[in-house]
């Protein structure tokens, strides 16, 4: 951890989200949520200063994420992280820009195509319409046909056992996709658990569930991430129900998306099978993120 940082812990929420708010592109990688359930396996540390917050990750190998705040105003030429030969991770596009002209050219931008973030139309996503969207109909109005549609929201007076029942089916998901196997599959399971735990202290949080025969079957977390989008961090589902994938990815859009223009479903990682999936959704843009290198000057 950098002199200064200090480990990414619940009550520092307020202090961050302060910061986050004033950042003019806001990525999902950035809200609380993600950096706090990460935190233990990124090594996840935050350095507030004056104008910003750095972002910096410790595993499996050191390096620094894009800062939050009003990059506008920042005084970047005044922060030690501002030197040659230092890469952010992460960066949306918008910084790189705001930071070749503020640093006359000393940014090299390198593409990071499976870290974009995929941007759909929420009206879109929650009507179906259209050839384009006819076979993932299909698939909701079966689920609709067969099992009902039972949604609940995760919310612990409209749902006392919502949160009980999150974790019983990531339980079961997890055994499913046999997670001990698989670090990655671990660690997100670590950090639904962590999440959905602390469901109250995250207090931005929104969460919707399908239930079939008083059983849940299926559930989504996310959040707002500015007053146009809502961010999809988590979607899990029990999958011997037919078409439960497609019905619970509609139900939460129809729901929680009220309000929103915008849905983020994250990135792909870079595993062929996910950006499939994602882009079977129509995506009408994406949140494009780079590796920002600072060169020396007069490079």
């Amino acid at each position: 951890m950098p002199e200064g940082f200090v480990p990414v812990t619940l009550d520092l929420i307020d202090d961050y989200e302060a910061f986050r708010q004033r950042t003019p592109r806001r990525s999902a990688d950035y809200t609380f949520t993600n950096l706090w359930g990460w935190a233990g396996y990124y090594g996840l540390s935050l350095g507030f200063r004056d104008d910003l917050v750095w972002v910096h990750q410790s595993a499996p190998e050191p390096r620094y994420w894009a800062p939050v705040g009003d990059w506008n105003a920042a005084d970047w030429e005044s922060h030690p992280e501002i030197r040659a030969g230092v890469t952010f991770h992460r960066a949306p596009d918008e910084l790189g820009e705001l930071l070749r002209a503020r640093l006359n050219g000393r940014v090299r931008t390198d593409e990071s195509r499976e870290q974009w973030e995929y941007l759909y139309d929420r009206e879109e996503l929650a009507t179906l319409s259209g050839n384009k969207f006819h076979k993932k109909k299909n698939h909701v109005n079966g689920f609709r046909k067969m099992y009902g549609e039972d949604y609940r929201p995760l919310d612990n007076r409209l749902n006392p056992r919502g949160i009980e029942d999150v974790l019983a089916l990531q339980e079961e998901w997890c055994r499913w996709r046999d997670c001990e196997n698989s670090p990655s599959l671990q660690a997100e399971n670590d950090v639904i658990f962590r999440v959905a735990g602390n469901w109250g202290r995250l207090h931005h949080l929104t969460g919707g569930s399908l239930y079939v025969e008083d059983k849940m079957v299926a559930f989504a977390i996310g959040e707002a991430l500015d007053p146009e989008t809502l961010v999809v961090h988590f979607e899990k589902v029990q999958p011997d129900y037919r078409g439960v994938y497609q019905a619970i990815n509609n139900a939460f859009v129809v729901h929680a998306g009220q309000g929103f223009s915008v849905i983020n479903r994250e990135q792909d990682m870079g595993e062929e099978g996910l950006r499939q999936a994602k882009e079977t959704y129509n995506p009408v843009g994406f949140l494009k993120k780079s590796r920002l290198v600072i060169a020396p000057e007069g490079d």
